[in-house]
């Protein structure tokens, strides 16, 4: 009995720890849980808004089976498949690389370092993405490239189907890596400093305590970053509406799947022009699957073990 009303005088309200998570709990029921069943029902549907057939699966199984609809589907999603692979080893890597840097001993100035490393994420896509498009363009940027001896560098990168990708997903990654490497410094501060003093004493080199202290112990940070990156890229639009446009120009070789949903069910798709809700909402609910199934193989993968 003691003990019980120890519990109620210090924390009087316990059983009704709920209704302090109404405010949020509605907020998320409204913005996020709503919209994403609404879509998966939307995805069943064929016509517009006021016009709309119930269909069942149709619209997956054209998506999927016919030529109009499945090219383009394959293209965006193995388009977004590289975009994701050219952050992980790009942004992330790098951001690891930065983070073991900026929490070394003895390292002056690393406040300067994390700022000019940071500032780019703080800057909107839209402008990011148009600041390098007039860098990247061959006839405005040439006397530019000239002038720092780098002329060979004046080439249309973003007009070609070859290197209009990587050169998007490399300007994205530029302007990312500050994310990974705050999370990464945060990680790896949190390291006690007895293991790196009992790997000192045991004569460990500095690769063997990235290899076996530091990688393990920020493994849980490894994982929140991959599942980030995973769904921002899988989501990406701006950035290519930024430097391209969201016809996927050229030649639907920048056609990501964020992309490809706003020109089929919001926009509508060339030459006809008419928004498809239904399929395009098919397209957000395969999105999605991917997203969860992908976060929990991420998830499993960085988990540490006992």
């Amino acid at each position: 009995m003691k003990k019980n009303r120890s519990i109620r005088q210090v924390n009087p309200k316990g059983r009704y720890w709920i209704w302090y998570l109404m405010p949020a709990l509605i907020i998320y029921t409204l913005f996020m849980a709503y919209p994403l069943i609404d879509s998966v029902r939307l995805s069943m549907f064929s016509g517009n808004v006021g016009n709309q057939t119930f269909i069942g699966l149709e619209n997956f199984k054209e998506l999927f089976s016919s030529a109009e609809h499945s090219q383009r589907y394959w293209n965006a999603l193995s388009n977004t498949g590289i975009f994701f692979l050219i952050h992980m080893v790009v942004q992330n890597v790098l951001g690891m690389l930065f983070a073991v840097l900026l929490t070394q001993r003895g390292l002056k100035g690393n406040k300067i370092y994390q700022t000019i490393i940071f500032v780019p994420a703080t800057l909107a896509v839209l402008v990011t993405g148009y600041l390098w498009k007039l860098i990247l363009n061959p006839i405005w940027a040439k006397g530019l490239w000239s002038a720092v001896g780098m002329e060979w560098f004046a080439q249309p990168w973003l007009g070609r189907e070859s290197t209009a990708l990587i050169v998007i997903a490399l300007v994205s990654s530029w302007q990312w890596v500050g994310i990974p490497t705050m999370m990464f410094v945060a990680g790896l501060l949190n390291i006690s400093d007895d293991l790196y003093e009992a790997a000192d004493i045991a004569g460990a080199n500095k690769w063997q305590v990235f290899r076996h202290i530091k990688l393990p112990l920020v493994m849980p940070v490894v994982g929140m970053i991959s599942i980030l990156t995973f769904v921002n890229n899988f989501n990406a639009f701006d950035v290519v509406f930024a430097m391209e446009n969201v016809n996927g120009a050229p030649g639907f070789s920048t056609d990501l799947l964020g992309t490809l949903f706003y020109r089929v069910g919001i926009a509508g798709q060339h030459p006809v022009g008419i928004p498809d809700p239904g399929m395009g909402a098919a397209i957000a609910t395969i999105t999605f699957v991917l997203l969860a199934v992908g976060s929990l193989i991420v998830l499993r993968l960085t988990r540490t073990r006992d």
